[in-house]
């Protein structure tokens, strides 16, 4: 219908109504006018599309969501089920919200204790959280038993990529075709885990390798859990200040970068084949650069088999007690005398080498733990204590490594209830049941009820040592692990003192001793003018009673070192140390 047509079938009155609107607001032209263009910021409709790595994290939040939804949920019907039948039957209203709370749940996980649940859903969130849960499960400091003990079941396997993606990745990241690169790339993998898998393979000149691959996407998924797992650290973190759940997460998150990045597991290889340059017989793979990005590594195939191994029990009492001392050797020197060390200890990561020479081989590097140098000492002198039976001094170095929990701790209680466990635990010594991982570990589940805490760098230590113990029992049964222990660190604990390392260490902190010779009179003049302004009751406990005579004693000791290890007046140098000690 046209207007026209439109206007003749109006009424009269409608028509001269409808006339004089018209003359009142002109029609305007049916062309329509030239728009001008806005500028790009005001311009509103159509919204542009969020960027793929923003829509990315919005999905990886609503899976993760999800998960911890369920949890909730999980741990609600959990906490209801453990509930004494007389306590259940008054909270109604709690069994009503559970039931409910039940029917949204997984049927293969509602059955299960709430920490089995939490285990399973680390699982399928991948391997972000797969590499959470292994932190978490070595924090027994921190957090309660029952979840740290489930989550030692968390294992990090995956199924591996398909050869031809992981053909294209390697031939990217080399820019070569892998013919050109190799001889030989087996399809099949040696290991598939969340996070990388492994092929071998034999280059080009014949050498056998090892070729380490960085799952496609994985770097990216993990930096995205990462930014997910901080913002819900912030939130839950302050509700529960006494897990210290934002430290925990710290501390993972630096660890985790550190392995989606190939480059450090070959720099952590090289740094352990120099640290151990003077002893053939401890092995770390050789990397070849060459062939190696942040996503590919290849590094030399280690040719040997395993602690548990059937070939292990084929060895001689001989060489069993050669693989034992060789393994103690490596594990405590790289706690005790360098402070880096591997942190992912397992027999899967160990390896025995059969040969003329026996030798015991260290894999899967990527994971590794360092010490600062007071750290490290503190260290080697609370582990020379223990071995040695002097749980005084023990439990004193433990305490000066702990550090006090947000709210104050109780550090006395804490240093009481260290003595009193480690005279309990030494007694078993002659019952032959005696571990010192145990007893380190248990020192430390000690500081969370006094609220003490430890970095998570000491935590992996347990681990290692643990691992030390663990497979040192399976390679010889009767391993008597005090006296082991003991040969290997009285060893690294008189290197600490040996003159030209002292020596060395003087000099290192040349300047801060200049500075104190330069200032020592003054020092002196001021402690003795605040000493005699004192009352005698205060003089006696004032603080600076005593800096005059340990001043005195420590430039004795000081150029007592220096004589020896710069001259051959042995006995200028000894009357000195006498002397400041």
């Amino acid at each position: 219908m046209t207007v026209a047509d439109a206007s003749a079938t109006l009424s009269p009155l409608e028509a001269a109504s409808r006339a004089r609107r018209m003359a009142e607001y002109p029609r305007q032209s049916t062309v329509p006018p030239v728009a001008t263009p806005l500028p790009v910021a005001a311009t509103k409709w159509p919204l542009p599309k969020p960027p793929a790595r923003r829509r990315r994290l919005f999905r990886r939040f609503l899976t993760v969501a999800g998960q911890l939804l369920g949890l909730l949920a999980g741990g609600l019907v959990a906490y209801v089920r453990s509930l004494p039948p007389e306590w259940r039957r008054r909270q109604r209203f709690l069994r009503w919200v559970a039931t409910l709370a039940e029917y949204g749940l997984d049927p293969a996980l509602a059955p299960l204790p709430f920490a089995a649940q939490f285990r399973c859903r680390l699982e399928r969130l991948g391997p972000t959280y797969i590499k959470l849960g292994q932190i978490m499960a070595v924090r027994e400091d921190m957090l309660p038993h029952a979840i740290t003990d489930e989550l030692k079941h968390l294992f990090d396997e995956a199924p591996a990529v398909a050869f031809p993606v992981i053909r294209a990745l390697i031939e990217a990241e080399l820019g070569r075709p892998l013919a050109e690169l190799f001889q030989s790339v087996e399809e099949q993998s040696l290991g598939s885990a969340s996070l990388a898998q492994v092929h071998r393979a034999f280059t080009r000149t014949g050498q056998s390798v090892v070729i380490k691959v960085l799952k496609p996407g994985v770097r990216e998924t993990v930096l995205a859990d990462l930014k997910l797992l901080s913002g819900l650290g912030r939130v839950v973190g302050p509700l529960m200040p006494q897990y210290e759940i934002m430290a925990i997460i710290e501390e993972f998150r630096d660890y985790t970068v550190r392995e989606l990045d190939l480059t450090v597991e070959a720099d952590n290889g090289d740094l352990f084949s120099a640290q151990f340059h003077d002893t053939p017989a401890i092995v770390f793979p050789t990397m070849y650069r060459e062939f190696s990005t942040a996503s590919v590594l290849t590094m030399e195939f280690l040719d040997g088999f395993k602690p548990g191994a059937p070939a292990t029990f084929a060895l001689d009492e001989a060489q069993r007690l050669q693989v034992v001392n060789l393994g103690a050797e490596a594990i405590l020197r790289m706690l005790y005398q360098h402070g880096f060390f591997h942190a992912d200890l397992h027999a899967g990561n160990l390896l025995i080498l059969p040969g003329p020479t026996l030798r015991v081989g260290f894999i899967d590097l990527g994971m590794v733990g360092r010490f600062e140098e007071q750290t490290r000492r503190l260290l080697l002198y609370y582990y020379h204590a223990l071995v040695n039976g002097d749980v005084e001094k023990a439990a004193q170095h433990l305490c000066a490594i702990a550090r006090p929990g947000p709210g104050g701790s109780d550090l006395a209680g804490f240093r009481r209830s260290v003595v009193e466990l480690s005279r309990r635990f030494l007694l078993r010594v002659a019952r032959g049941q005696f571990s010192i991982a145990r007893l380190i570990l248990e020192s430390m589940r000690l500081g969370g009820r006094h609220r003490m805490y430890f970095r998570v760098d000491l935590v992996l230590m347990v681990k290692a040592l643990v691992t030390f113990e663990g497979v040192g029992r399976m390679v010889d049964p009767d391993l008597d692990v005090v006296a082991v222990s003991r040969t290997h660190i009285e060893r690294i604990f008189r290197a600490q003192f040996q003159p030209a390392r002292m020596s060395r260490e003087l000099w290192r902190h040349g300047p801060e001793l200049l500075d104190l010779v330069g200032r020592l009179p003054e020092l002196l003049a001021q402690s003795g003018r605040q000493i005699e302004g004192s009352t005698p009751s205060a003089a006696a406990t004032h603080p600076l009673v005593g800096l005059r005579s340990a001043i005195v004693a420590a430039a004795c000791i000081l150029g007592g070192v220096l004589i020896l290890a710069q001259t051959d007046a042995w006995l200028t140098g000894s009357g000195l140390l006498l002397a400041g000690g």
